[in-house]
């Protein structure tokens, strides 16, 4: 099968930075790569139209049209005459597509089949961030949703959530995202920094960063001993216009807490393996997420994980049993949560060697490229 993934985004540093979108979508290429089977990338919104291998992978770039007030139409139409060219020529049978922004909503191909996989659209991600979502984000996440032949969700909270939030009653299948367990060594105890707290992703309100500092300020309370270490990207607050979540974190620490604070910033996926490594404890306090790969990457190298309690969460971690789930607000009880895993170290390691067995039996790549490559068949097989 040949699989065509367009995307605003592709973890590679010949596109920039890249989130969970991107993410997904090299684990889906990589999976398929595996199984014998073809990907092809179609990146959009890129500076020039070009075509181009790597890794076994066909990239084609697509640079959007610029047209004052219809740029967001001609670039859709620019992108279907492409995706009816590619499947003419045979290189593609089918199209995935995200639900983010609704880029689908009028590439209406020929023949071409859409999937539309849900990593969680603007609107689903403003409704779990409690703020506005743009009109025309909404109509076009909701158009191109009706429009698609088929849906796929990445957990059930998070096709439940559309549903509602569009009025929708799409069937969708629920295929969570994977992570490939060999391309993780299990954790070199002697590397364990005593007593590190490790957050890594995007320092951004909807992750729970502007909670952290909070939550560590309680910890330092009992513990002045311990470290917080951050590792990625900054990002601007979208709800106060200010350019720098890192530096309203700053002012949020106390002054006992904010000596034990090391941020590191963004780092290549090797050294943030690394830090994985060495941390004795994983937070991740989101708000917001569909299905995060960031903690099935935490759980596979053992670590012992406090994490928020909202929706999704409960489809990955079983509280207190793999990991810790708590309300990001509740600080105190967080801090307490991490706590615990400092002074336990047999209830740490239990809930690492159980995160483990969790990923291998449910998030292994290898088993959810097959529910994906039933999927695709059942889609080519229809068309």
């Amino acid at each position: 099968m040949k699989i065509g993934f367009l995307t605003p985004e592709y973890p590679s540093v010949k596109f920039g930075a890249s989130g969970g979108i991107g993410t997904s979508i090299y684990g889906l290429c990589q999976g398929l790569l595996i199984t014998g089977h073809t990907p092809v990338v179609i990146i959009y919104g890129q500076p020039e139209d070009k075509v181009f291998q790597d890794q076994g992978i066909t990239f084609y770039c697509v640079k959007n049209v610029k047209f004052k007030g219809l740029s967001w139409w001609f670039s859709r139409k620019k992108i279907e005459k492409l995706i009816n060219r590619l499947y003419d020529e045979n290189i593609i049978d089918l199209i995935e597509a995200p639900d983010w922004t609704g880029i689908t909503s009028f590439i209406q191909p020929k023949k071409c089949p859409i999937l539309i996989r849900l990593n969680g659209s603007d609107t689903y991600f403003c409704h779990l961030d409690k703020r506005p979502v743009k009109f025309w984000n909404k109509f076009h996440e909701k158009r191109a949703l009706k429009m698609a032949d088929k849906h796929a969700s990445v957990s059930k909270f998070t096709a439940d959530l559309t549903n509602e939030l569009f009025r929708l009653n799409i069937d969708f299948e629920i295929v969570p995202n994977g992570v490939n367990v060999k391309d993780f060594s299990n954790p070199d105890k002697s590397l364990k920094k005593a007593l590190s707290i490790l957050y890594f992703g995007t320092l951004i309100r909807k992750k729970g960063l502007l909670e952290l500092p909070l939550i560590f300020n309680e910890v330092i309370k009992e513990l002045p001993e311990a470290k917080l270490i951050l590792v990625g990207r900054d990002s601007p607050d979208i709800s106060t216009k200010n350019t720098s979540t890192w530096k309203m974190m700053e002012g949020l620490f106390s002054k006992e807490a904010k000596e034990k604070v090391e941020y590191a910033g963004g780092v290549s996926y090797d050294k943030v393996k690394q830090y994985i490594d060495e941390a004795s404890v994983c937070v991740f306090p989101s708000f917001a997420e569909a299905l995060p790969v960031s903690w099935l990457e935490a759980m596979t190298m053992k670590k012992a994980i406090v994490a928020s309690n909202i929706g999704w969460a409960k489809e990955m971690i079983e509280d207190e049993k793999e990991g810790f789930l708590v309300n990001p607000k509740e600080h105190n009880l967080y801090a307490q949560k991490i706590l615990k895993l400092f002074l336990d170290e047999e209830l740490n390691a239990s809930f690492g060697e159980k995160a483990l067995e969790k990923v291998k039996s449910t998030f292994d790549s290898t088993r959810v490229i097959e529910k994906n490559l039933s999927i695709y068949k059942s889609i080519i097989r229809k068309n």
